[in-house]
């Protein structure tokens, strides 16, 4: 709660009672003649008048040093296939079209949808460290020094509604804050011209806006969804920009507005979605000075444009670049629309999105390296899921959620390394056993941030991203 009873202006006294609606639309009409006084409320353009909220994204102190002090989250929805990626399954091969009794007798105790399928693409040992890559990701297989694959992820469900919702809110049910609304929370951000938490999203994945929504936290701490079918920051931020205001009236409006909510805070009990309005209006009008040029990429070399390709994920991966230098906190990159990985009809339909992902991604890695921003960015790639290792009709594979493989790069993890393992099908993750809320405490952790100090009170008790579990994976920290 505001406890700032500000009148420096004049304008509205304390203890006065808010104009009504009639005397307000009196005055607007009258010219908003309070904008005369300029001596009073003149500053300068890109000026920063602290919101009267309760909740703001200055940066906040971590718990314990970081590792980190950022993360890109490179989403594939839909459920990319473990076994045609990271996860090389020998036993595929010698048992294909068959199913063992290991299956039979109960590991997959989901349901039933076909013998044993082989993957259709070939493997390669990467680096000094040797660690096998599908054909399907060849230059991320580059940077595989800089990576840690897990490959004994699993999570609750092998549906994507509720996967979707776990591997980014920490709860299968609708609707908890985010993961990246947790860590603003958490920690705010450094740049406060530009949102702590951006979203780049170019259709909508199942779920939708839930997936970076900030639910119960206060509204301050949303994801700021940026289609990035466009190019243009002008288009991508057309609601940003005032073009019929200069800079000077519109903060001197903004004042006004801000002192009247103030007001209103004053006299009422905590607001929580005035809190938010209040912020969003601050955060809109400083995202003009800074906002448009972060995500304008024309501004990169020609050399740099084609390091990452063309496309909307490239673009993505570059944007996501030029904002964490900038200071955003986390992005979180989806890719494409709807449920791009989920192909149940022909798994070799994964060699398309990796061919439009491989370029990116590997791009991103060598980039941030190159500028000195892996060691304190961390990186990280996965789906809501896996797939089965056994056949879907002829060619495809079905969701999988008992074992499945993410990795991680950068900001303290330990690269090079494979943590974890699933049987020797890929059906079940046995060794190192890694569940989405390990996933969320360990990033947390190289955030500086302890996951079960991470709390909020709402309705009677206290939340958190990793509810009442979650293990730091410690194996892969360096």
């Amino acid at each position: 709660m505001n406890n700032n009873k500000r009148d420096n202006t004049g304008l509205i006294m304390e203890g006065t009672a808010l104009p009504s609606r009639r005397d307000m639309l009196c005055r607007i009409g009258g010219g908003f003649g309070a904008l005369a006084l300029n001596s009073v409320l003149a500053s300068e353009a890109k000026a920063v008048t602290t919101p009267p909220t309760s909740y703001t994204l200055e940066p906040k102190a971590s718990h314990f040093r970081p590792r980190a002090k950022r993360v890109i989250f490179l989403f594939m929805n839909g459920g990319p296939s473990h076994v045609d990626t990271f996860d090389p399954k020998p036993s595929l091969v010698k048992y294909a079209g068959q199913l063992p009794d290991l299956i039979k007798n109960g590991a997959n105790r989901f349901r039933q949808t076909g013998k044993l399928l082989p993957s259709p693409f070939t493997w390669k040992r990467y680096g000094k460290s040797g660690i096998e890559v599908s054909e399907l990701f060849p230059l991320v297989g580059e940077c595989i020094d800089d990576i840690c694959v897990v490959r004994s992820m699993y999570t609750d469900n092998p549906n994507h509604e509720p996967a979707l919702l776990m591997m980014n809110s920490g709860n299968m049910q609708p609707i908890r804050p985010s993961m990246g609304s947790w860590i603003t929370y958490g920690l705010g951000t450094v740049n406060q011209n530009l949102p702590g938490f951006v979203a780049l999203c170019p259709g909508k994945p199942v779920v939708g806006p839930q997936l970076w929504s900030n639910s119960f936290l206060p509204g301050v701490y949303q994801g700021t969804h940026i289609n990035n079918r466009e190019t243009n920051p002008k288009r991508i931020l057309r609601n940003v920009e005032n073009t019929y205001l200069p800079q000077k009236v519109q903060r001197e409006q903004l004042d006004l507005l801000q002192q009247m909510n103030g007001l209103h805070l004053n006299q009422h009990d905590h607001d929580p979605q005035l809190d938010a309005r209040i912020s969003s209006f601050e955060l809109a009008y400083r995202m003009q000075f800074e906002a448009q040029d972060a995500f304008d990429i024309s501004k990169e070399t020609k050399e740099t444009r084609e390091m990452y390709g063309g496309g909307e994920f490239a673009n993505a991966c570059l944007m996501a670049r030029r904002l964490a230098e900038r200071g955003v906190r986390i992005t979180q990159i989806y890719y494409g629309d709807g449920q791009p990985w989920d192909d149940h009809g022909d798994i070799t339909n994964h060699r398309n999105h990796a061919r439009s992902s491989d370029k990116p991604i590997a791009a991103l890695l060598k980039d941030l390296k190159s500028r000195g921003m892996l060691e304190d960015t961390l990186v990280v790639w996965g789906g809501e899921f896996g797939r089965r290792p056994t056949s879907e009709g002829a060619k495809g594979r079905d969701h999988h959620s008992l074992g499945f493989s993410m990795w991680l790069a950068g900001g303290g993890v330990k690269g090079g390394t494979v943590y974890g393992s699933t049987d020797e099908f890929g059906f079940n993750a046995v060794d190192n056993r890694a569940h989405v809320h390990d996933l969320h405490a360990t990033i947390l952790h190289l955030l500086g941030l302890d996951h079960t100090k991470l709390t909020y009170r709402y309705s009677g008790r206290d939340f958190r991203l990793t509810d009442v579990q979650g293990e730091i994976m410690k194996g892969i920290i360096a």
